[in-house]
């Protein structure tokens, strides 16, 4: 029953911003939450992940740029993205799980099912 939609992306020149948001419909508080990225030719990578109690955590290569957030009424994810780079560009992806363990960076580690959204685009031009 968990939905997840991406919104927000776009097409931005280095040094922009952009916020995506997240629609998480079947999703609860307690659920671990996060932001994934993959470019393509590249392996993907997390980018940022929210636990239960609130706690957040950043792969090293977003750190004091981008911020994750959580709107437990309306049951929404955002991302924060400042200073973009180039190396940003990548479809992002919106993730939720109902338990998990932290795992470092932007990565979680969960033995339950893990939900995507459907991604949106964000491209980054120098």
């Amino acid at each position: 029953q968990v939905h997840l939609v991406e919104s927000g992306g776009g097409s931005v020149q280095s040094g922009g911003s952009l916020r995506l948001s997240c629609t998480a419909s079947g999703t609860y508080s307690t659920y671990c939450m996060g932001w994934s990225r993959q470019a393509p030719g590249k392996q993907r990578e997390g980018v940022a992940v929210i636990y239960s109690d609130g706690s957040t955590n950043y792969a090293d290569s977003v750190k004091g740029r981008f911020t994750i957030s959580r709107d437990n009424t309306k049951i929404t994810l955002f991302l924060e993205m400042n200073s973009l780079k180039a190396d940003d560009t990548a479809m992002y992806y919106c993730t939720a799980a109902p338990t998990c363990v932290r795992s470092g960076g932007g990565n979680y580690a969960t033995r339950s099912r893990i939900y995507w959204g459907q991604g949106t685009q964000v491209t980054v031009s120098s």
